[in-house]
């Protein structure tokens, strides 16, 4: 089989990231910030940008989220954040996980897509690590179209593939 595994799992991935953004920039104030709502919508958006950027890393070791986000999401109690992040502040990091994503599909190669993942399991790859992280990106985004869909009614279209460029 001749195929760039790459350019395929981009066009997936970034689409994934596409639905999350536009879930992000489809969601009204009173939702957004809305402490009643469980889960809470920002803090699942929040949760799912968090977890796209550590699973993006090379290994645990040394993993530091963008200011202002911390490493309390790691805290296995599950201690929410002490403050509504902004949809403009998850919007930044989001782009900086997409930009992120993108280099990385973009450096993989056969070698090391094989190679064992340096994140728990010692039985997952890297590129199985990639699949399982656009699936968890997947899973959320879809929670957040349907708590949109039954509080406003309304919710983003599916995105089938990125329009974003991989660039190799």
């Amino acid at each position: 089989m001749d195929i760039d595994f790459r350019k395929i799992a981009w066009h997936q991935f970034g689409a994934a990231i596409d639905m999350l953004e536009n879930a992000i920039v489809a969601c009204p104030e009173k939702v957004w910030s809305d402490r009643k709502l469980k889960p809470e919508y920002w803090y699942t958006a929040y949760h799912t940008l968090f977890f796209l950027d550590y699973y993006l890393s090379e290994s645990p070791d040394g993993f530091t989220p963008p200011p202002p986000f911390t490493l309390s999401e790691l805290d296995p109690a599950g201690i929410l954040p002490d403050r509504v992040y902004s949809k403009d502040q998850l919007h930044a990091y989001l782009k900086h996980c997409r930009e992120k994503c993108r280099e990385k599909i973009a450096a993989l190669t056969e070698e090391l897509a094989r190679q064992q993942c340096g994140f728990g399991r010692t039985d997952r790859s890297v590129a199985e690590l990639l699949l399982y992280n656009m699936r968890h990106v997947q899973h959320h985004a879809a929670q957040l179209n349907l708590i949109l869909r039954q509080t406003t009614d309304s919710a983003p279209d599916w995105v089938g593939q990125t329009k974003i460029k991989l660039g190799v």
